[in-house]
């Protein structure tokens, strides 16, 4: 239906999967079965949502709605980034409070476990492994894990060795991932080589980032964690095949009672899809093409049907991946002339792209020899840079910085020319503390009710209609966009001016019409006048001009000068 809308897993899908995997856990049940039983119920209900035309609610979704979730997505995105990385110290420690002085005494080798579990027992009587007569100190790092050792020594951390510069690398990695899409990205604004070749450029930041830091990675050598690949054309797991039972080990009551579950997956994969389609089809965007709401929703059903019975991740609208694809695909004018802004035409609107991404996913099953050089950290950075991105021209993020800026230095937003400032900034507070309660409720045991929540920020907008007038509401919670909105505004000044202009010139016209008809009455009535006449001689010039309404209002005009010099002097 919309061929901009980019789909893949989301960070609302991921919370709730990860919902469902603790509870399987906790209760013993087999994931994948509960999964294919939620998937297949939930296929079933967005089908019926579509044949009951319930994509026609996307009118309740407004700007509050759209940026409050397109919100909570950017920041997952950043925060999942730099949990990861942080994550990673506990791989890879490092030694603090180190001596250079003691080098030579710091050491770190295997050993038998002293106090071993059960579990550790019964591993080494099922691959007879004499834990007495084993060689531990000369086993590797990977040896020792798989034997269930133990590392002792001063140069020992939690979980292994510590490993020298590797984090610290990780962290050049994610940083100047990062620094390099965002500069690649505006490099279209450059002064430097032709504009084919800028565009080019900004268009392909990311993935000319992602090699150049592969390059530089492997050039430097020092053992960054890598992108982990199959090296077979398998199922992950050993004990699962390629299509999921979706009752399995699971009693036979959980199919019935997977509705409830898929009830909440239900309105999460209806809002995440809607509000991605709702932001995508702005009208600031200039698409061409209609919007596909029901279609898009009915191919979404479809694919999560099929892909719930064969394992696969649950594909959605991806918001965060959308607007970065919509961004890239922006049509602007040639500028011509020294310092001439480009101008906004319009959006690329093709298939290609979505087309392309699925081709290449498939094909990336024969490319893992290239992809296991990706370090694990410019995806990272990768992931940080779509995060950021995304946020600007969300008008919540600006209006979050009016609270600490000065009136005579706030930007000229259209709402602050018609709304007070304290109201935008209570719809400011009221927009923030729905964003914050999102993401408490995402990260508490009561992570189950995220999606109605999702769904109750509809009602909290409705509920404003109460607090604010509509004028009010129409600036500040309108799709209307901003650049736009001014255009109107000066257009309709412009035309104001224009037409005062015009109705001041139509009196002066038909004052300078009055004035001639008068002075060619008075001639003829001097000509008239003069015929009767005998002697020409006889007309005193000077006495009958002060008489013409030509030299009144002539008189009257050098008498208002005068009188506003005089004003002016005194």
């Amino acid at each position: 239906g919309q061929p901009l809308t980019i789909l893949g897993s989301t960070g609302p899908v991921l919370v709730f999967e990860k919902i469902l995997f603790k509870f399987c856990k906790d209760q013993k049940l087999s994931y994948l079965s509960l999964r294919a039983c939620i998937g297949l119920w939930t296929a079933f209900l967005c089908i019926l949502l579509v044949a009951t035309d319930a994509s026609s609610l996307v009118c309740y979704i407004t700007r509050f709605t759209e940026e409050a979730f397109a919100s909570l997505i950017c920041i997952i995105f950043i925060y999942e980034s730099i949990e990861k990385l942080i994550h990673l110290g506990e791989t890879y420690p490092i030694h603090m409070h180190s001596q250079l002085d003691h080098l030579p005494l710091y050491y770190c080798k295997c050993s038998m476990p002293r106090n071993p579990t059960n579990q550790t027992l019964r591993f080494w009587r099922d691959h007879n492994i004499n834990a007495s007569e084993a060689n531990w100190e000369n086993f590797t790092v990977s040896e020792c894990r798989a034997v269930h050792g133990e590392f002792v020594g001063t140069a020992c951390g939690h979980h292994g060795p510590y490993t020298p510069d590797v984090l610290f690398w990780s962290c050049i990695l994610f940083f100047t991932t990062f620094a390099l899409s965002s500069t690649l990205k505006t490099f279209k604004t450059s002064h430097y080589f032709p504009t084919k070749v800028r565009s080019m450029v900004s268009d392909f930041a990311v993935f000319l980032t992602i090699l150049i830091m592969v390059i530089i990675d492997y050039l430097i050598g020092v053992p960054s964690p890598k992108l982990q690949v199959p090296s077979m054309f398998k199922p992950t797991r050993d004990d699962r095949g390629w299509v999921v039972n979706p009752i399995g080990p699971n009693p036979w009551w959980t199919v019935g009672a997977a509705v409830i579950p898929a009830l909440l997956c239900t309105i999460l994969i209806f809002m995440d899809q809607q509000i991605t389609a709702v932001i995508i089809n702005r009208k600031e965007h200039k698409l061409k093409k209609g919007c596909g709401y029901h279609l898009d929703l009915l191919m979404v059903g479809l694919m999560l049907g099929v892909c719930s019975v064969m394992g696969l991740p649950w594909f959605v609208a991806a918001t965060v991946l959308s607007i970065t694809h919509v961004n890239s695909l922006k049509l602007e004018s040639e500028c011509s002339a020294p310092g001439e802004q480009p101008k906004f035409l319009g959006i690329r609107e093709q298939r290609v792209t979505g087309l392309m991404i699925f081709v290449l996913m498939g094909c990336s099953v024969f490319m893992t020899s290239v992809l296991k050089f990706i370090p694990m950290p410019v995806l990272y950075g990768v992931f940080l840079y779509m995060g950021v991105s995304s946020l600007r021209g969300i008008q919540f993020f600006d209006r979050l910085t009016l609270f600490g800026m000065p009136a005579k230095h706030q930007p000229d937003f259209i709402y602050l020319r018609h709304v007070p400032l304290r109201k935008v900034h209570l719809f400011t507070i009221i927009q923030l503390t729905c964003l914050v309660m999102l993401w408490v409720i995402k990260a508490s045991p009561a992570a189950i009710i995220f999606p109605m929540m999702v769904l109750a920020l509809v009602f909290v907008r409705k509920v404003l209609d109460f607090c604010f007038s509509n004028r009010e509401l129409s600036w500040l919670d309108d799709l209307m966009p901003e650049s736009k909105k001014k255009k109107l505004e000066d257009a309709k000044n412009n035309t104001k001016q224009e037409e005062e202009a015009e109705k001041m010139l139509e009196m002066e016209e038909n004052k300078g019409e009055h004035l001639h008809m008068e002075s060619k009455n008075l001639l003829s009535n001097l000509g008239k006048n003069s015929n009767s006449r005998c002697d020409p001689s006889e007309i005193n010039i000077s006495d009958e001009m002060p008489k013409t309404t030509v030299w009144k209002a002539l008189s009257m005009n050098t008498e208002s000068s005068k009188s506003s010099e005089r004003s002016f002097f005194k």
